[in-house]
């Protein structure tokens, strides 16, 4: 299992080995940061790794901050990405138990 900075399972992922290898692999310059955000990177990669030096953000007391409570998959409802969120802060805390 690869797990990304903001802990989706990447190997999961529909995109995985397609148009993506992983947050990691790709330092943060995600196929979906390249096309829609100005800096071309994801704010939770360049946060966790870049800035704070961080594997992700299962290693940051404020998890889940702002950020990652905010950034949200337009294509979910409330109710998925609050679904997800939990699993993906539970993934985190798990390894790092």
């Amino acid at each position: 299992m690869i797990l990304s900075a903001c802990g989706i399972v990447c190997t999961n992922c529909e995109f995985f080995g397609n148009q993506c290898n992983g947050c990691h692999a790709v330092k943060g310059h995600t196929f979906w940061a390249l096309e829609h955000l100005p800096s071309k990177i994801c704010p939770l990669f360049d946060c966790s790794v870049n800035k704070l030096q961080y594997k992700d953000c299962g290693d940051c007391a404020e998890l889940p901050c702002t950020m990652f409570r905010e950034m949200k998959d337009p294509g979910s409802t409330d109710e998925q990405h609050q679904q997800g969120l939990t699993n993906r802060v539970a993934r985190l805390m798990e390894k790092t138990a």
